[in-house]
């Protein structure tokens, strides 16, 4: 086998795995998953916020 054929044969793997990637990714049983890390971003910023009014709150306690 010649360097085109073994490039051929490179180039339709990379395609295949690209689809599996893509099909993976829009499956139906992937929407949970993607969407508890989407917000996750917003369940740390309420337990920050949760801290920081606890450590207000002590402060405010001790003066």
């Amino acid at each position: 086998m010649d360097y085109i054929t073994w490039r051929s044969f490179y180039t339709v793997l990379v395609f295949v795995l690209f689809i599996g990637v893509v099909w993976w990714a829009y499956s139906k049983g992937q929407k949970k998953s993607f969407d508890e890390a989407a917000n996750s971003i917003f369940d740390e910023d309420k337990k920050s916020s949760v801290t920081n009014d606890s450590t207000k709150q002590e402060s405010k306690n001790n003066e």
